[in-house]
């Protein structure tokens, strides 16, 4: 399983994801499932995945080649040729539904699930931020000022805090601040989402990403957030009266 979160706010976007995959108790693996690619200065287009690791991994590397200089590649399929965002989310939905399908067949006969779903955002020069959660069948939900934020993966025990804090004026670091905290409460709540952690942060207009970290287990600064994030909720917990 695994956990993904994007903001879209005024300032711009954040991204975090989880990088475990569950494939059985005994089998725990560490796979990337934030992808970035960027035209310096004209765009930038930020992917993450949850689901079947074999249909995200083949949905990217196709997405990929279209991107490369092969001879054979689709300039159609090119996500950094698109003219919209929008069109970025369809071919991105059209070439996981075509990924999916080829798939589910030979999982299906395995009595396993083929299903995934992916966050893309990003933004063109000449247009605005914009983020969409796409759907195994290719069809799409787009973020907006009402609801600023999109999960996939196990997205249910780092939505609270998400619902409370986060609006579309909310800046770029208590954004950071809200998704680790969002993340944080997953991790302690479901062992199939772990660490490390990977988080990007674009700023508007700026076509090219500000911040790429990744985040190791035990890291300082994560667990000092984590362990005041714990403290606060005792303390507040301890004042509430009934």
């Amino acid at each position: 399983m695994t956990y993904c979160v994007g903001l879209l706010l005024k300032a711009g976007i954040v991204m975090l994801s989880d990088t475990r995959t569950n494939a059985g108790l005994d089998n725990i693996s560490t796979y990337r499932k934030m992808y970035l690619f960027e035209s310096p200065g004209e765009r930038v287009i930020g992917i993450m995945t949850a689901g079947n690791l074999s249909v995200t991994q083949t949905t990217i590397a196709r997405l990929e080649e279209a991107m490369s200089d092969d001879p054979d590649a689709d300039p159609h399929r090119n996500i950094l040729n698109a003219p919209t965002m929008l069109k970025v989310a369809e071919i991105v939905g059209q070439t996981l539904a075509e990924v999916r399908l080829e798939i589910a067949d030979k999982m299906t006969a395995m009595k396993q699930a083929a299903s995934a779903s992916m966050i893309v955002a990003g933004q063109r020069r000449g247009g605005g931020m914009r983020m969409f959660l796409v759907y195994q069948e290719g069809n799409s939900i787009e973020a907006t000022e009402d609801t600023p934020f999109l999960q996939i993966g196990e997205h249910k025990y780092g939505k609270p805090i998400l619902d409370r804090v986060v609006t579309p004026d909310t800046s770029l670091a208590d954004a950071q601040k809200a998704v680790l905290l969002s993340m944080d409460s997953t991790l302690r709540s479901n062992l199939s989402v772990g660490m490390p952690l990977d988080l990007a942060v674009i700023e508007r207009d700026a076509f090219g990403i500000g911040t790429r970290r990744r985040i190791e287990a035990g890291d300082p600064a994560f667990q000092k957030m984590s362990e005041d994030w714990s403290s606060a909720l005792r303390e507040a917990f301890r004042r509430i009266e009934i």
